[in-house]
């Protein structure tokens, strides 16, 4: 059993394709709650740094030499009861720091088995449907319309 703390920081990346397309995990503690790249920092590492860990751990996509972009946004967002568990005693909120990852097309991912069970690409529309994570959702969406108003779509 893990007795390490999270913290209630962690990152959201969106992992998407020029054309429109962002990369869904399914998460192996809840099947069928499809989700982004997500986790919570560790120690005192930068937030860049825990965007890069986390794509690289749940992906196996080495995003040191890639796009990746801080959007210098934050969501705070009650903790599921069923993960408060994870947290130190009394914690309940988490502050998620919004990062997206451009790739020049989708790609096969390397998951980690321990956590996530099947990956797919999707367009942006059908991605933010069918995350189970309000913020997850309205993240997707503004990734679709900064993709339609920079002209990439």
């Amino acid at each position: 059993m893990n007795t390490t703390v999270k913290q209630p920081v962690s990152v959201l990346v969106i992992i998407h394709s020029a054309d429109g397309q962002v990369l869904l995990i399914e998460r192996a503690d809840r099947p069928g709650f499809w989700q982004s790249v997500t986790g919570s920092r560790e120690g005192d590492e930068a937030l860049a740094e825990t965007a890069q860990r986390e794509v690289r751990e749940e992906t196996g996509i080495d995003s040191t030499t890639l796009a990746l972009c801080d959007w210098r946004q934050q969501n705070v967002y009650e903790i599921y009861p069923h993960w408060r568990h994870r947290y130190a005693p009394g914690v309940a909120f988490n502050t998620e720091h919004v990062f997206s990852l451009s790739l020049p097309e989708p790609c096969a991912v390397t998951l980690a088995a321990d956590e996530h069970l099947a990956w797919c690409w999707l367009p942006w529309q059908e991605a933010a449907d069918k995350v189970f994570s309000p913020s997850n959702a309205q993240v997707i969406r503004e990734l679709g319309l900064r993709l339609t108003l920079d002209g990439s779509l």
